[in-house]
């Protein structure tokens, strides 16, 4: 090939330039600071836009200066010597001033938000404390006794104020798309509040923890479900209650025959065998034919940690409450209506079964994946606190195998099928 027939290397430095920016313009993101579901949001976009007008006037015009200044004043064969200057004090006072000018159009809007976004939330904002811990959320609502994890559930059109508290170390709470940030310290409460938009009836998003914290930093996740004010507070009154050994079935029972009980599913048929007195309690729960794709978390699971079908189908939820309820779960986690589960290190699990995820939305909240995060937590999350409890497994932390103390395979669908249950 000859040199003229070669593409030369600009040629290829804009064809890789232009790919770029079309990438750039596809695509969905949807955990964007850009969609205006809050007040927050809505003013920092506003902000956002004045800063980036000004920003490029600023570049065009000095761009524009420097290309005329390089190609009106350069080097030319036989030009005399340039005429040396010692300061021009018009040109000095044009780039004081235009500079102080463009500063006060940037200042006037930034300290407007400042404050706006600083002050104190209205007086009848719904209150929910934010406590980070190492790597988890707990959620509390002071106004109506509610102690939930890793799932955050807001009404529309209510004013949100968020108490952020750490246990530990530094975590930051973020939800991109309603776009609050503020950071949690110790021995600190910070505040931070927004409005989700009135308009929103159902919404599903992802937040995160944005300060590095430690080994599961990017395992740090939540999801924040914004719904009509009627569903939240059907949501808040049950999950304010005790957990409700037992779960509403699918269907209405077939009608028994004369003088024969109705019939009664069980393990034979793949569901958990519950208690017979278990009373069925009905409360929201974000619709899951409306969880959009993003929020579905699709971490990889480790190989040999989940139970099979088989095992998992013969678990028996009368016995998983008693095998629960007698091991070191109870030293950790509060279930709200079993007193022997009184905990506080780790999540509530009062109606876990009436969440989407586990492991602070890393994993989905299915039997397979709760049987693994029984098994060996620590393998799925890396420095969890939660210690490895199946029986045989290796503990990451530990560095040895768990040999006593531990669960069987059949304990552990048990344990699951129990948990399965707290609706």
């Amino acid at each position: 090939m000859t040199r003229s027939n070669r593409p030369s290397a600009r040629t290829g430095a804009l064809l890789a330039i232009l790919a770029v920016a079309l990438a750039a313009c596809g695509g969905q993101y949807p955990n964007s600071t850009f969609l205006h579901w809050s007040d927050f949001a809505t003013d920092i976009d506003f902000l956002w836009d004045r800063l980036l007008v000004w920003g490029t006037i600023v570049f065009v015009i000095v761009e524009a200066i420097l290309v005329y200044t390089i190609i009106r004043f350069r080097a030319r064969p036989g030009a005399p010597e340039p005429k040396q200057t010692h300061g021009n004090t018009t040109l000095e006072i044009m780039w004081t001033v235009i500079p102080a000018i463009i500063l006060v159009f940037i200042a006037i809007p930034t300290i407007r938000t400042i404050f706006k976004t600083q002050a104190k939330a209205p007086a009848s904002s719904i209150e929910v404390e934010v406590i980070g811990h190492q790597w988890w959320w707990e959620f509390r609502y002071p106004q109506y006794g509610v102690v939930t994890a890793n799932e955050l559930y807001l009404p529309a059109g209510r004013t949100a104020n968020f108490a952020l508290k750490t246990k530990d170390v530094l975590h930051s709470f973020w939800v991109p798309n309603f776009g609050g940030k503020r950071d949690l310290i110790s021995n600190r409460t910070n505040y931070l509040w927004f409005t989700p938009n009135d308009t929103i009836k159902a919404v599903a998003a992802n937040g995160q923890c944005a300060e590095y914290c430690g080994d599961s930093h990017a395992n740090m996740k939540f999801r924040t479900y914004v719904v009509t004010p009627a569903d939240f507070e059907s949501w808040a009154a049950h999950q304010k209650g005790q957990a409700v050994f037992g779960v509403a079935p699918p269907e209405p029972p077939a009608a028994a025959a004369p003088g024969k009980a109705p019939a009664k599913k069980g393990a034979a048929s793949g569901e958990v065998a519950l208690s017979e007195s278990a009373a069925v309690v009905t409360g929201f729960v974000f619709p899951a034919d409306k969880l959009p794709a993003y929020v579905i978390p699709r971490t990889p699971l480790p190989g040999g940690l989940a139970l099979d079908d088989a095992t998992l189908a013969k678990g028996n939820a009368d016995s998983g409450k008693a095998i629960y309820s007698r091991s070191t779960c109870i030293g950790c986690h509060a279930i709200n209506g079993n007193p022997m589960s009184m905990g506080i290190i780790g999540p509530n699990l009062t109606h876990v079964a009436s969440r989407y995820t586990i492991a602070a939305g890393l994993y989905p909240n299915d039997a397979r994946h709760l049987s693994a995060w029984i098994k060996n937590a620590r393998a799925m999350k890396p420095g969890s606190l939660m210690p490895t409890l199946g029986m045989e497994m290796w503990d990451p932390m530990m560095k040895m195998k768990v040999t006593t103390g531990g669960l069987t395979d059949p304990q552990i669908a048990d344990v699951v099928a129990y948990l399965r249950a707290l609706k």
